[in-house]
């Protein structure tokens, strides 16, 4: 089996990476590579949202009958519609996807052929695609590392995405701007790096995907704002009991997710 990456940033780099561990025959490719893909059986399109049909209208002609695409892009829903009809008459199959890891520096430099070792990868497929296209690629996922396989249509996938991604994403970004950032030598630990790790995301990229999920997007920014500003006025007013209630309320969250 002949395998593709297109987009060597972080994440194809570190796929081309993975699957060449995996033993793999494997081709990687530039965004504007001209390639021969005629006998490539899985292509991996690691490219930003905005590339990814593109780059799928401009080599459909040379792809191999019965080959599997699949992406990489954060946000499934815009993926997911624009490519139904051409799913539907296509002798390829593209299968929307979103692998779970990622690392707070980009480029090929960084890329890491142990990535996905231990990850999930949440996979959006049409309902009218059947499980072959699926039993062909799975085995190939579990190879190069990912250990959850999770189905979802792309509505789901969005909404989870909101919350377990984009929503930190934007937390981290606002933490790190107060003016005490740059005072914080010898004063950090754990908890900064936490929470300021995430805060040198590419901005064309995430705004991008913060645009395409603005729905999802704003209600779980909204709700998180609403237990701040209850924070803000339980603190304001000096309430220990309800402070008190505010900090049992996350850890009894957080345990609960450890139950």
């Amino acid at each position: 089996m002949k395998l593709a990456v297109v987009g060597m940033g972080l994440i194809g780099g570190s796929l081309l990476k993975a699957a060449r561990k995996a033993g793999y025959e494997t081709l990687g490719l530039h965004h504007a590579d001209p390639a021969d893909l005629s006998d490539v059986d899985i292509i991996f399109v690691a490219l930003p949202p905005k590339s990814i049909a593109p780059w799928i209208e401009a080599h459909e002609a040379g792809f191999k009958p019965g080959a599997i695409l699949t992406d990489v892009c954060g946000v499934k829903r815009p993926v997911f519609e624009s490519f139904r009809e051409k799913a539907l008459k296509a002798n390829w199959t593209f299968i929307p996807a979103h692998p779970m890891a990622g690392k707070e520096v980009a480029g090929f430099a960084n890329a890491d052929e142990d990535l996905f070792r231990g990850a999930s990868i949440i996979l959006t497929p049409y309902p009218f695609m059947g499980r072959g296209p699926l039993d062909k690629l799975c085995p190939v996922l579990q190879a190069l590392g990912f250990t959850t396989i999770v189905s979802a249509t792309p509505d789901q996938h969005d909404r989870m995405i909101a919350y377990t991604s984009q929503l930190c994403h934007v937390i981290s970004g606002a933490y790190i701007q107060d003016p005490l950032a740059s005072e914080t030598p010898g004063y950090t630990a754990g908890s900064f790096a936490d929470m300021s790790r995430v805060a040198t995301m590419d901005a064309d990229t995430w705004s991008d995907l913060f645009l395409e999920n603005r729905d999802h997007l704003l209600a779980v920014v909204e709700r998180f704002a609403g237990r701040i500003d209850e924070f803000r006025q339980l603190l304001s007013q000096g309430d220990k009991a309800g402070l008190m209630a505010w900090i049992k309320s996350g850890a009894d969250a957080k345990r609960g997710l450890q139950s």
